[in-house]
């Protein structure tokens, strides 16, 4: 079955996202669940969580279907020890409020070596951020995103998502999400029949098709290899239609959290509703 949501508004509080995700006919939904643009925020209340809790099992949403989101500030492979200490910090609490949640992924961007660091040793201290972080918690997989590979960005390549991979300790709490504007962006042509069946090979050759954990669905605004990271709504892009309905006929992206992060939330509950009317 697949499992097509978007990342949903948790402003007035967290119990609220599976609310948002159920309006638009949602089968998963990502969440923020602290503000992303702050170093800190406050704690979860007790009730806040359970009124989350409960508005998940009410509406369906177990927590293999949730696939919630770390700040935008933290970068677990910081050059600067300081700002290291503060990404590690934001990022232990990031899973400890998944705990709190009763949820078992937390997706983030792996990091940047800002043109200070040799990229082995950014990947090297990232895949240490996760081992220090997955030491702390229990139940919570750390799912490391791909990125377009803008800047110094690292994660861009399969090779350097299986080079963290290959340095955190326990294989069964970390996993991947592809987002295929990124995928795209970084050079992996999704847009052609070959090319899709290819990018797939490649992944598990590379990384293992079991670490796939969940999908970011977006089109893209900029060319294949462009290292450019602007999402547009589905088959209004560079990727056109044809990915989208490999996807949905795809077997192995069956049950994980396949979530929209299109520009347009308006249309939303209309493009949840086209990809599943693509499925053969």
């Amino acid at each position: 079955m697949k499992l097509i949501g978007a990342h949903v508004s948790a402003s007035n509080g967290v119990s609220q996202a599976p609310l948002n995700a159920h309006e638009i006919g949602a089968q998963s939904f990502a969440l923020f669940t602290r503000n992303p643009s702050r170093w800190q925020s406050k704690p979860i209340s007790e009730k806040e969580a359970q009124a989350f809790k409960a508005n998940c099992a009410r509406l369906g949403y177990t927590p293999d279907r949730i696939l919630p989101h770390d700040s935008y500030l933290i970068n677990l492979g910081a050059p600067d020890t300081e700002k290291l200490q503060m990404s590690r910090d934001a990022f232990l609490d990031e899973m400890q409020r998944c705990e709190q949640l009763g949820l078992t992924m937390l997706n983030f961007h792996p990091g940047s070596h800002l043109k200070m660091i040799a990229i082995d040793d950014c990947l090297d201290r990232i895949a240490e951020s996760i081992n220090i972080a997955l030491d702390k918690t229990n139940g919570v997989k750390a799912v490391i995103e791909n990125t377009a590979g803008q800047g110094s960005n690292l994660g861009h390549t399969f090779q350097q998502l299986a080079h963290i991979i290959d340095k955190v300790e326990d294989k069964t709490r970390v996993g991947v999400c592809i987002d295929s504007c990124h995928a795209f962006a970084a050079g992996y042509d999704l847009s052609t029949t070959d090319g899709y069946h290819e990018t797939w090979k490649m992944f598990d050759e590379i990384i293992g098709i079991k670490y796939l954990s969940g999908m970011h669905i977006n089109d893209t605004k900029k060319g294949l290899a462009s290292k450019v990271d602007r999402h547009e709504s589905l088959g209004k892009g560079m990727l056109g239609t044809e990915f989208f309905s490999l996807l949905m006929n795809d077997p192995r992206m069956d049950n994980i959290p396949l979530i929209l992060e299109t520009p347009n939330e308006e249309i939303w509950k209309e493009e949840i509703q086209w990809m599943y009317s693509l499925i053969k």
